[in-house]
């Protein structure tokens, strides 16, 4: 199982034949064997997902938040009950608001879709974990 570590570039696309084909670019650094990735196989790639900060429920779980009318006024994001009453304490692992993102995030089953070895650069389709210039390491 080979690892190779190196940088997200960006999202575009690229052309096969006649079909248009959406890729995230990854420039691979200078130590590790290239010649383990062939074009079409497909890979896990690791990576520390984007940060969100503090965000809400409604980012943070995809709650549905309230209704917009019957008299709500400033509850349209709230997260509505959090449990009844005879518990009288909050049970633990509620989902509630909090800090979002930031963490290590494995993305399996992604395809290689064209490998440039002069500039070390490989195309990978779907959606590659990290912000742009993040660290990705891509797992065969």
């Amino acid at each position: 199982m080979a690892r190779l570590t190196g940088k997200k570039l960006k999202m575009t696309q690229i052309w096969k034949g006649d079909v248009v084909i959406p890729v995230t670019l990854v420039k691979l650094d200078e130590a590790g064997d290239i010649s383990t990735l062939v074009e079409n196989s497909m890979v896990a790639v690791t990576g520390v997902t984007k940060g969100h900060g503090f965000a809400g429920v409604v980012k943070r779980h995809n709650f549905g938040g309230g209704p917009k009318t019957h008299g709500q006024k400033n509850r349209l994001r709230a997260p509505g009950s959090i449990g009844n009453t005879a518990a009288q304490r909050v049970i633990p692992g509620l989902r509630m608001a909090g800090h979002m993102g930031v963490i290590r995030k494995t993305v399996k089953g992604l395809k290689v879709v064209a490998i440039n070895a002069e500039t070390r650069e490989v195309s990978i389709r779907g959606a590659v974990p990290g912000p742009r210039k993040g660290s990705v390491e891509i797992s065969s």
